[in-house]
């Protein structure tokens, strides 16, 4: 069966740094879309990143695009997110996601697969 799971979450202060990972197993994981979410009680679920199959092509909101780098390496089947610059607002659980297509997305609904989640504290 599929099965992502994330690690790399912590307790961190602002402008801080954190390197997320997502290894994945029971998929062919370079025939897959990566992507970040992030979610925190009382908000919807936030689309943070996505790559493309071999990681020439990536995605990314706003709101991190210059402080968020998502990479992958297909050989470890596992995916990341480098964090810097971290501020309280980033405070959420983050989860990775796959998606069998060539095409990257930005709705979570279109992912076939999650992992259970990783939590991210940023501290003032």
């Amino acid at each position: 069966q599929a099965q992502l799971v994330e690690s790399g979450g912590g307790l961190v202060q602002a402008g801080g740094s954190l390197r997320l990972s997502c290894a994945a197993s029971g998929l062919l994981f370079s025939r897959y879309t990566m992507g970040w979410f992030r979610q925190t009680p009382g908000k919807e679920r936030e689309f943070v990143a996505a790559i493309s199959r071999s990681g020439g092509d990536t995605k990314y909101a706003d709101s991190v695009k210059v402080r968020f780098t998502i990479s992958r390496d297909n050989a470890k089947n596992t995916v990341y997110l480098q964090m810097n610059s971290l501020k309280p607002e980033d405070t959420a659980i983050y989860y990775c996601a796959a998606r069998g297509s060539i095409t990257l997305s930005t709705t979570g609904s279109e992912y076939s697969y999650w992992g259970q989640g990783t939590q991210v504290t940023v501290s003032s």
